[in-house]
Parts: C-alpha cells; structure tokens; sequence
C-alpha cells in the first residue's frame, strides 16, 4: 500500500484531482486513528476532535503542493502538522506560558499536557530549539509524540535502525527535560 501513497502523492502533486481523492481515502483511517490516539493523551475538555484536526492537517498537506519522496514523508510532515496545530490551538486558548507550579520536565510533561496546555507550549518551544541543533532526534519526538508511530516505523521514515531510533529519543529526552529546566 505504501507504493500506491507515493504514486498517488506525486499524482496528486502534479495536480491529478482524481488521484487527489484516492488519496484521501487511502490515508484518511490512518491519519484519524493517529490524531485520536494523540488526542487521548489531550486535556479532558478539549475543543478539537480527531476529525477536526485531520481535516485541518490534511488541507495544509495539500496547501504545499510539493513532490513527495514517499508516504513516510507525507505521513512524518502530517505528524508535524498536527503538532503545530495542537499548539497553535493552546496558544490561542491563553496556555503561552508555563503553569506557575515550577519546572516543566519532559517525561512529565508529556504526559500531563492534557492538563497543562501551557506544557504543550513548552514541549513545542523546546522542540523547535532542538530542531535547530539536532533535526533528527526532534523529528524522532515528533513521530513518537504528536504521530503516534512505533520505533520500527519512525525507524523507516528517517531512514535509520531500530537501534538508531531508540538512541536518539533516549537522546532527545535528556536534552529537551534540560533544556526545559534552563527555561524556567
């Protein structure tokens, strides 16, 4: 099935409305299951559901009009777009800036942003400094994190091992829960 997303991405990319729609059918469950798993892991009485947020990752994937390499791409920058979306939603619900209880930890925070947006926040500002700095490990937190992939999957997307893959989010966590500390 993978074979078929990457010619029905580059299909769709070069503007084929037919394979556009195909397109969506085939991804759609994947996409909403991943967005509900994530969703799960949301504050109670949040606004935003799996389907909304689909949605709105889906029409900025086909906003980009690019030519996709394969489905991992597409399925590793919809993991991405969802993320911004997520926070861009505790932004604007007034979660800029960290709850007042003290430190933000990442293991923790990952966990507790349900309750916390402002962790969220967090979480995002530290992950976009360590994009900066080492682009692999963040997209490791983000398939992990925000796309719900296993470690064999986020594995095939980056192009790495299994072994690599659980290096650098061992990696990642260290860095982002200092840096988290730092920025208090």
């Amino acid at each position: 099935m993978a074979g078929q997303i990457t010619r029905l991405l580059r299909a769709s990319g070069d503007g084929d409305r037919n394979a556009e729609d195909e397109l969506i059918t085939l991804v759609y469950k994947d996409l909403r299951h991943r967005a509900a798993s994530y969703l799960r892991l949301e504050r109670r009485d949040h606004t935003l559901q799996a389907t909304a947020l689909v949605h709105e990752a889906y029409l900025r994937l086909s906003g980009q009009r690019c030519q996709w390499q394969n489905s991992a791409q597409f399925f590793a920058v919809a993991a991405q777009q969802m993320r911004r979306i997520l926070v861009d939603h505790a932004r604007r619900r007034g979660a800029s800036t960290r709850a007042a209880e003290g430190l933000v930890q990442f293991n923790d925070a990952l966990w507790t942003a349900r309750e916390k947006p402002g962790e969220l926040v967090a979480i995002d500002d530290a992950l976009e400094r360590l994009a900066r700095e080492y682009p692999r490990q963040a997209q490791t937190v983000e398939l992990r994190f925000y796309g719900g992939y296993a470690e064999e999957e986020i594995g095939e997307i980056l192009g790495v091992s299994v072994e690599t893959v659980k290096r650098d989010w061992k990696f990642a966590r260290t860095w982002l829960s200092r840096d988290l500390r730092q920025e208090k």
